[in-house]
């Protein structure tokens, strides 16, 4: 809330001509928003916010949040669950305003009901303070606790115009909390989904959802993910290299917070080794990226290590003299693209060649 409190404050100044509009009760969806084919929807209950992103990584809470020593992208204290399931695919949120005198719990057990008949179960519940965190926050506010909802999405990353609908049921103070985590069947596989109810506390802006039961539901979908990167072979990297004295890969790939190569880097990795063998005088740094999600020295961290892991499957499998390679960490320093979308933060999260000699 301070975030649009402060936002307010500023425009106001700024242009007092302008006419904030409050919150209204939905009569329809909005525009471009439809229902999961996974999963009914709460009869009466409107579609206030949707965003979907076709292939991304999502981490499905499996117990309460607790403290760490990190702070958030709004300075909080961040809490996470120590247990947690990661999984990949097409992700889905759709945020539901409810009927009126419907509960949070009314509502969650009408979706449980929903997966336990489709054939899925849930793997995680908890309510209010059981869940960690700060249980009276959505997913606006710093400088104190984040929150469940902080945990999957914050303030600043929602395409919700403020004041809006999809604004009112995200970022307002809540009561009333109630999760659960459930894995479900589907025809490619598992699906996986989180449901999380809570009731509006506003008296201002958003007061006509004082007292109203919100909905925030994410899908997550299993898909292929489009292999957008080519391959680059050793040919090019030289060129490359040779003018620039750098070149950005991205057929390198790591599990999300995990070093280990994935044997899908084999291809990237070979032409590497013979980009190496063509030139026995050639070294390079072997430089690992970040995107910018999760804390500063923590990144700095996890890209070193990656970049070394590189280096020791280049050594072990593939024939080259580990005193060629030099590992370094980027971590978030050096973006190619914005951290805001999931599109921009793909391109950062990468392992870059640069010329040694």
């Amino acid at each position: 809330m301070w975030l649009r409190q402060c936002c307010l404050v500023l425009c106001l100044a700024l242009c007092p001509a302008v006419a904030w509009a409050d919150a209204t009760i939905p009569t329809k969806d909005i525009p471009g928003a439809k229902d999961s084919p996974l999963l009914k929807r709460y009869d009466g209950s409107f579609i206030v916010s949707y965003d979907r992103v076709a292939y991304t990584d999502f981490r499905l809470p499996l117990s309460k949040l607790e403290v760490t020593p990190e702070r958030d992208v709004s300075n909080n204290r961040a809490f996470r669950p120590k247990e947690q399931r990661e999984v990949e695919g097409a992700r889905t949120r759709l945020t539901y305003l409810l009927p009126s005198e419907r509960s949070p719990l009314e509502v969650l057990r009408n979706y449980q009901d929903e997966v336990e008949a489709v054939g899925g179960r849930v793997l995680f519940s908890c309510k209010e303070e059981g869940c960690g965190g700060d249980h009276r926050r959505s997913s606006s506010g710093g400088g104190s606790d984040s929150s469940l909802l902080m945990y999957f999405v914050h303030e600043r990353d929602l395409k919700d115009p403020a004041f809006s609908n999809g604004s009112c049921a995200m970022t307002t103070s809540i009561t009333g909390q109630r999760f659960f985590s459930a894995q479900m069947p589907h025809p490619d596989g598992e699906a996986y989904l989180t449901v999380h109810t809570y009731q509006v506390v506003d008296t201002q802006y958003c007061k006509a959802f004082n007292g109203r039961t919100v909905a925030v539901v994410h899908f997550v979908e299993p898909k292929p993910r489009d292999r957008m990167m080519t391959t680059v072979k050793a040919e090019e990297m030289a060129r490359i290299i040779g003018a620039s004295g750098r070149i950005a890969l991205y057929g390198i790939l790591f599990d999300t917070n995990k070093t280990e190569v994935k044997p899908e880097s084999n291809a990237t990795l070979q032409e590497i080794a013979g980009l190496m063998r063509s030139d026995p005088k050639l070294a390079v740094i072997v430089v690992g990226h970040t995107d910018n999600q999760g804390a500063y020295e923590y990144n700095l961290d996890l890209s070193r290590r990656r970049a070394e892991a590189v280096i020791k499957v280049l050594a072990a499998s593939h024939g080259i003299d580990p005193k060629r390679l030099k590992a370094a960490g980027a971590g978030m320093m050096a973006p190619t693209a914005s951290n805001d979308a999931e599109d921009g933060r793909a391109k950062n999260r990468r392992v870059e060649l640069v010329k040694l000699n």
